[in-house]
């Protein structure tokens, strides 16, 4: 099981859908290298150079930080099933709950779709909470995602970070 790397009051924390095995074996979140969950982060200005992700703790200092629906390496996403990703999205809301951060921001709209039960959500801000907090929905950045490129998801990235209010 990976760390979240969370504390109380965040600005955004970041939900990937779970722990690829590559992640899995170093302890980072995002940490296959064909991720562009690092290079996304940076170019939308939340870092203001791009990370590797050993540094994911440095995230804390620039308030954010990362979690995910469902602790459970695998190698694909589609490996959950749905009961796991129903029972994440509980546990989810429960540190929402708990930590306060200003936007949860799921990274995965199928996931969230089924964690949440919310069939036609769509990338960007969603009209509905998940533990009283903020919710932005992201695509996916796993290098499996193909529907996405860096440029564009950048830009949903740079999106979400005009919509914070603290700072």
């Amino acid at each position: 099981m990976i760390p979240d790397v969370i504390k109380p009051g965040l600005d955004v924390l970041f939900c990937g859908i779970n722990p690829g095995l590559v992640s899995e074996a170093t302890g980072h979140h995002f940490a296959r290298p064909g991720n562009r969950f690092w290079p996304a982060l940076h170019l939308s200005g939340f870092t203001p150079r791009l990370f590797a992700p050993a540094e994911q703790l440095q995230l804390l200092g620039l308030n954010l930080g990362i979690t995910n629906v469902v602790a459970r390496p695998s190698a694909k996403a589609d490996e959950l099933t749905i009961d796991e990703l129903k029972a994440g999205g509980v546990e989810l809301t429960e540190k929402v709950e708990r930590y306060s951060p200003e936007v949860l921001a799921v990274l995965g709209v199928t996931v969230y779709r089924a964690a949440f039960g919310r069939k036609k959500a769509q990338v960007g801000p969603q009209p509905d909470t998940v533990g009283g907090v903020r919710v932005w929905l992201l695509p996916n950045p796993s290098g499996l995602n193909a529907h996405w490129q860096l440029p564009a998801l950048a830009e949903e990235f740079a999106r979400l970070k005009a919509s914070i209010h603290r700072h």
